[in-house]
């Protein structure tokens, strides 16, 4: 994980150097021999997002719409936020009406990457809310297709896993500790009646999950199947799962886009792992479908599909 970062971290420095001479104006710092990445300054945190150089600034508004400043990640600033990129490239496509490419493409296994629903900018969106799921706070999903059947993408970077649940590391010091912290098993815990800490404050997973899921709710597990595949099982709710709660596995699929580069998503590593997992649980495994941004960027070069948003995602991310 160190080289994978190192090396991109060297060409974050030469892209700043390259389209950004006046470093100041745009980032916290100039080049940082720690080996952190760029990072911009909140006012000009939208320049992290590739955008048309001959971009009208209508199309630059409209382009910056699908992710409002509201919507941003913590780390959306720095040039490793998977938001800034999947912005750049999703909200690209959506912004040009090029959303139908995306429908020629194949997954890791050949099946079709996005099937069953039309690819257009008038079904998608981003950072879309899904609040039936008894969520504190909602599933908020990198991307979205709606209509009778729907397609969730979750998109990643350099992230060194997919989402764990975060019961299992609630520190003592937080005020909830006492009430909802987990040892990581499905079991009954402290004074709670509920093996799942978050049953027990209303979220509604361990509803869904066995129609969905072949793990099972009526005994105890050694280790919580959600522990570390958290954020692919909300996903596949999320697409699983109607606002009436109806459910089933013919209602949509998820897609997980990662970097080919990534440690995290080769052999072994944490994303895989989780992955594979979840997709073997699955009673339809081909409702978690995966692809790399290379995959997707090498097809949209062959098609000649927006050929300076090509060119710019091999010089700022490799790819």
């Amino acid at each position: 994980m160190v080289g994978y970062k190192a090396d991109l971290n060297r060409r974050y420095w030469e892209y700043q150097k390259s389209h950004f001479s006046s470093w100041q104006d745009y980032f916290e710092r100039p080049f940082a021999p720690d080996g952190r990445p760029p990072v911009f300054i909140a006012t000009e945190s939208w320049r992290n997002i590739i955008v048309n150089p001959a971009a009208s600034q209508l199309e630059i508004d409209k382009l910056l719409s699908f992710v409002p400043v509201g919507e941003r990640h913590k780390w959306f600033r720095s040039m490793n936020s998977s938001q800034a990129l999947a912005q750049s490239i999703l909200g690209n496509l959506a912004n040009h009406n090029l959303l139908h490419h995306l429908s020629e493409i194949k997954d890791d296994t050949g099946l079709d990457l996005l099937s069953k629903v039309q690819l257009s900018s008038d079904n998608f969106v981003m950072e879309h809310k899904i609040s039936y799921l008894g969520e504190p706070r909602p599933t908020s999903l990198d991307a979205y297709f709606s209509g009778d059947y729907h397609i969730a993408i979750e998109c990643k970077f350099t992230e060194a896993e997919i989402g764990i649940c975060s019961r299992p590391r609630l520190k003592p010091t937080a005020s909830n500790y006492e009430r909802e912290h987990c040892n990581g098993t499905y079991a009954i815990q402290r004074a709670r009646k509920e093996r799942c800490s978050l049953s027990e404050v209303g979220v509604l997973y361990w509803r869904y999950v066995p129609a969905l899921f072949k793990w099972r709710d009526v005994s105890d597990l050694t280790v919580c199947p959600l522990n570390k595949n958290y954020q692919l099982v909300r996903n596949v709710l999320a697409v699983g799962v109607k606002p009436d709660g109806t459910v089933s596995v013919d209602n949509g699929h998820v897609v997980l886009i990662y970097d080919a580069r990534n440690p995290a998503f080769q052999k072994g590593g944490d994303g895989l792992v989780a992955f594979i997992e979840t997709q073997t649980a699955l009673q339809e495994p081909t409702m978690l479908r995966k692809c790399s941004w290379q995959r997707i960027v090498h097809h949209m070069r062959e098609k000649g599909v927006l050929p300076w948003l090509t060119e710019h995602l091999v010089l700022k991310y490799g790819l």
